[in-house]
């Protein structure tokens, strides 16, 4: 920060206008400026540069915010970054149109998906979480009142679980209600349970744990119906559509679910299990479809996610608008992520490197995508964040019955001497 992004931004600024003409992205002076050059007999003005906003530095880089001139497109700034890079000597340049006419250039410094630094900043909204770090530098959020649903995939050793990790650690300091369902035995969420309103550790459990989300959803729409009260002298912004147009005083605490595994909970070897499996698709595929307004927001994660896992998965699968893609054991498998959103981001996904896990490609179903890194997150460090703040899990009658028993925390203090054992 001192001495690297200095001379970036010198280098940046002494540069700029002939990188800018070297790279084809200037434009040929006026007209009038021509006519007044030949009139008053002085020499032709140069072609004219993009006219630059603002030089920010950042923990990563540098931010170069430019004006473009008339004539001039974002394609054709998005289209020269690799050589902007190789210009002003970065690691990387990424472009992003703001507004008409106006451009952000984000420059890294280093590969910051190998050294991954998050800043101490927090959500700009409530429910937006801050996961990972992206390729650009910027921060990766997970936004859940913009994307409610989401789906994670990712092959064994990939990076899935510090991802979900991260997640939950984000939470925690949230008034929200976690709810996890684990079929490995809740090896990976149950040490986390003291942040946990409720847990399932087997697909019957999970079965009625799902059932009884989709009535606390059907009893969260009738509190907003009882509440909307619409007459003629109600003004349009006190009509409650959903639980954040509710008063604070009567809202009802939003729901985050988290599947660790889905395909354990449709796989099926028997007519009964076959049974519990569409139970449970079903229960899914609702609070999909219904749940965003309740408050009820899905994270689903899994190796694969596709049509051989039975009917409705895919029926499933359209509703998770965010997706993210770690690295995969083939194609099939990236395409299940991306295939219907970003064809572009599927070759990105399968192209993920096996001696970086944690590095994953983000989308969503604007086609935009962009790969990210998240922080590693130990158990030890989860377990203590969820531990810290404990206090805010939220009691919810219709959930208690699958609250998990936890043990009270240790003390503080602990004895000095260990008392010796008796002998005969």
């Amino acid at each position: 920060m001192t001495f690297g992004v200095t001379l970036a931004a010198l280098r940046v600024a002494v540069r700029y206008a002939s990188v800018m003409d070297a790279c084809g992205l200037t434009v040929p002076p006026a007209r009038w400026r021509l006519s007044l050059a030949r009139m008053t007999n002085r020499p032709v003005p140069e072609s004219r540069a993009p006219r630059i906003l603002r030089l920010r530095p950042t923990r990563t880089g540098l931010v170069l915010r430019i004006k473009l001139r008339p004539g001039q497109d974002a394609f054709d700034v998005a289209s020269a970054t690799d050589r902007l890079r190789h210009s002003f000597g970065m690691y990387g340049v990424t472009s992003r149109e703001l507004r008409s006419g106006i451009v952000e250039l984000r420059m890294t410094g280093y590969d910051v998906l190998r050294r991954v630094q998050m800043t101490a900043e927090t959500g700009p909204a409530p429910m937006c979480i801050p996961v990972a770090l992206r390729e650009d530098g910027s921060v990766h959020y997970r936004d859940y009142r913009a994307v409610p649903h989401g789906l994670t995939l990712g092959a064994t050793e990939s990076g899935k679980s510090v991802y979900q990790r991260n997640l939950v650690a984000g939470l925690a300091a949230h008034d929200v209600a976690l709810v996890g369902i684990d079929c490995k035995q809740g090896v990976e969420l149950f040490p986390l349970a003291r942040r946990f309103s409720a847990l399932a550790d087997n697909p019957d459990t999970a079965l009625e744990l799902l059932e009884a989300l989709v009535q606390h959803m059907e009893d969260v729409y009738q509190l907003i119906r009882s509440a909307q009260r619409i007459t003629v002298d109600v003004p349009d912004a006190d009509i409650a559509a959903d639980i954040w147009d509710l008063p604070a005083d009567i809202r009802p605490t939003p729901v985050v679910v988290l599947v660790d595994e889905v395909a354990e909970l449709a796989l099926f070897a028997t007519k009964d299990e076959e049974k519990r499996r569409d139970r449970i698709v079903t229960a899914l595929v609702r609070l999909a479809q219904l749940g965003r307004a309740s408050g009820i927001y899905l994270e689903i994660c899994g190796q694969r996610f596709g049509s051989e896992l039975g009917k409705g998965i895919t029926m499933l699968r359209a509703q998770l608008t965010g997706r993210t893609a770690h690295r995969v054991n083939d194609e099939s498998s990236a395409n299940m992520a991306f295939g219907d959103i970003a064809p572009d981001a599927v070759l990105a996904a399968i192209q993920i490197p096996t001696d970086v896990p944690g590095i994953a490609v983000s989308g969503d179903s604007t086609g935009g995508w962009t790969r990210i890194r998240a922080p590693h997150t130990s158990l030890r460090q989860a377990v203590n964040i969820c531990n810290r703040h404990a206090d805010r899990t939220p009691d919810m009658p219709a959930l208690a019955a699958f609250r998990p028993a936890v043990t009270p925390l240790a003390s503080a203090t602990a004895p000095l001497t260990k008392a010796a054992p008796t002998t005969a």
